[in-house]
């Protein structure tokens, strides 16, 4: 189950994320209607799709970071621990 400060943390991306979509979606409508050639109002709608990919990727980056944390919150430091258990008595895996 997640915690509270997790799905606060996860509803939160969410929202900016949709912000910035919608903003994408306003400044591409923007752009369009400025613009006097097809090309013009190809690359506003390239940069729209763009801005909305970033958008989403930011939004699951946090959520993987938020879920990572709350896993890893049992080892107290919220990384990974790494074991040299093969390496060898000396811990260098050459000297074995």
């Amino acid at each position: 189950m997640q915690s509270l400060k997790e799905k606060a943390s996860n509803v939160a991306a969410s929202a900016k994320s949709g912000m910035e979509k919608t903003k994408a979606t306003v400044q591409e409508k923007v752009e369009k209607m400025k613009a006097h050639d097809p090309t013009e109002k190809a690359m506003a709608t390239e940069k729209k799709d763009e801005r909305i990919y970033e958008a989403e990727m930011n939004k699951q980056v946090t959520q993987d970071r938020n879920a990572a944390l709350h896993h890893g919150a049992g080892t107290g430091t919220g990384r990974p621990h790494y074991s040299n258990a093969t390496a060898g008595s000396t811990g260098h895996p050459h000297n074995s």
